[in-house]
């Protein structure tokens, strides 16, 4: 092995420099804009810089090291095709290089990978790249890859772990340092199997030795924060795959031995964390990041948090192919991420006036959600979030609820809860009988839902309760009420008082399938809509 090969072998902080300085990469990349976050740098007091990567052709900065990859293979590789594993954001950069460069490409996905990367490496590649789905992770796309590598003695570009590879990721570095030449504090990069980390961190330590490199991983996928934590390289069992793009099992050996020589720190963020920077983004720039795109910024609001002061922080925003219905899911998670909802389960009597006496505590707090079935003739147990202001106000509604001698559990942090019971409150109940369920629209506003409350006051047990806060101009909520049969005359009047368009869906004949007595008849009138 020549001294070239070998120092390309095993790299050291000058070679990728260098290596960076001459990379091919603006043949296809474009230097991406670095931006001030003018909506985060008033709330942490201090500059917040944003490196719009997701500004890319491909929407990521994998383009770079694909590209300087690929266009140093000499002419009998380049005959002998290339083989790719990604999740997606490699493969749309090896599609792009193979069709600029006239290099066939074989690209295997896993399965899980999100359908508008896979569409895109189709559309960049075009007629030079044929794309394989095999496996749930990368880890056994790779191994698929492998054995095409062996069988074709084709050249195996792999995502992060090649010299070249975090060469052209280093590019990013360069482009920082050039458009931003003042005082910088930190520099927070996502990590997957970590090729971005190490050209980035090797680059700025060479030239501004004293800004801090910070890597950033999901929780579920710490791969290299736990090989560095251990001194060797962790593989891992099982990653999770919400931010999909950094979901790797096994680091590389290049990125581990360049992190551990030249990153300063690494930190872990959980899912509601990701969401509330891919939100944060959004605010700032009007773009959606995909979930690995804002692994950065959540580590910066996670370390500006601990660490105030006035320096510039700067966080990578890595891509932008996020599978649209997503959003959904990110929508929901945002406000607990950004401590901004609260969710609890909190147990009050069974009697009349405890309604009221629980809109009290809540006091002017925005309502979120509240569902409710009854179940239990004593108690009635409430699946509530409420927008509050911070962790500490959070703690105060708390202890106003024990105060107040409400059973009340805290599941803002709690995964099963937030992902899946909040769904499942209700179902049948033997109480609930003489049943009128009710559909009312309300304008959306502060307070409005606590406004609702206090206006419900019959003479009649409210035994169904559902809401949730979608953003939408309009409140809907879905009512229970237990009207006694010899009474049921006074209900258009009660409705009418109440003041709230309603629609009657006692009729429904889901509710009388899925919520309804077991001897309910399903009654053949249509619901009635009355709108004010």
């Amino acid at each position: 092995m020549n001294a070239l090969a070998a120092r390309a072998a095993m790299p050291d902080a000058v070679w990728l420099l260098e290596r960076a300085c001459v990379a091919p990469v603006y043949e296809v990349a474009r230097e991406s804009p670095l931006e001030t976050a003018p909506l985060l740098s008033a709330r942490f007091g201090r500059p917040v810089l944003l490196k719009r990567e997701d500004r890319q052709p491909v929407f990521s900065f994998k383009l770079r090291g694909a590209y300087a990859r690929m266009a140093a293979l000499d002419a009998a590789q380049r005959a002998r095709g290339v083989v790719a594993a990604s999740a997606g954001n490699h493969a749309q950069g090896v599609a792009l290089a193979a069709a600029r460069l006239g290099i066939r490409a074989t690209i295997v996905m896993p399965v899980t990978a999100p359908a508008v990367k896979v569409e895109a490496v189709r559309r960049f590649g075009g007629a030079q790249v044929e794309v394989l789905l095999a496996g749930d992770s990368y880890s056994e796309a790779e191994a698929e890859a492998a054995r095409l590598v062996a069988a074709r003695e084709a050249v195996f570009v792999h995502p992060f772990d090649d010299a070249d590879v975090i060469a052209g990721q280093a590019t990013v570095a360069l482009e920082i340092l050039r458009q931003h030449t003042g005082p910088l504090g930190a520099v927070f990069v996502p990590v997957g199997g970590g090729g971005l980390l190490a050209g980035v961190a090797s680059v700025i330590k060479t030239l501004r030795p004293e800004v801090a490199v910070i890597g950033v991983q999901a929780a579920d996928a710490d791969a290299m924060t736990r090989s560095l934590e251990q001194g060797r390289r962790v593989t891992l069992d099982e990653v999770g795959l919400f931010a999909d793009g950094t979901a790797v099992k096994q680091v590389g050996a290049l990125t581990f031995a360049l992190c551990r020589a030249h990153v300063d720190a690494m930190l872990r963020v959980d899912t509601d964390a990701i969401c509330a920077a891919m939100r944060d983004i959004y605010e700032d720039t009007r773009s959606v990041p995909e979930p690995a795109g804002a692994l950065a910024l959540a580590g910066l609001k996670q370390y500006a948090t601990a660490h105030p002061g006035t320096a510039p922080l700067l966080a990578i925003v890595s891509g932008a192919n996020l599978n649209f219905d997503r959003l959904r899911f990110v929508a929901e998670r945002a406000e607990v991420g950004a401590h901004r909802e609260a969710v609890f389960a909190v147990t009050i009597p069974e009697r009349r006036g405890s309604f009221r006496r629980f809109c009290a505590v809540l006091g002017q707090r925005a309502v979120t959600e509240f569902n409710y079935r009854i179940g239990d003739p004593h108690e009635a147990h409430l699946f509530v979030g409420v927008h509050v202001q911070g962790d500490a106000d959070r703690e105060r509604l708390l202890a106003a609820f024990r105060a107040n001698d409400f059973g009340v559990l805290d599941l803002t942090d709690d995964e099963l809860a937030k992902t899946h019971l909040r769904h499942l409150v209700g179902g049948r109940s033997p109480l609930a009988h003489d049943e009128h369920l009710f559909r009312f629209e309300f304008p959306e506003r502060p307070g409005a839902l606590v406004r609702f409350l206090d206006h419900l006051q019959p003479d009649w047990n409210v035994s169904l309760f559902h809401y949730r806060n979608h953003g939408a101009d309009t409140g809907r909520i879905l009512v229970g009420l237990q009207v006694p049969p010899d009474e049921q005359h006074l209900l258009p009047e009660f409705l009418a008082r109440l003041g709230y368009p309603y629609r009657d869906e006692s009729a429904h004949p889901a509710y009388r399938l899925l919520l309804g007595q077991h001897n309910d008849a399903p009654s053949p009138r249509d619901p009635q809509d009355v709108r004010g």
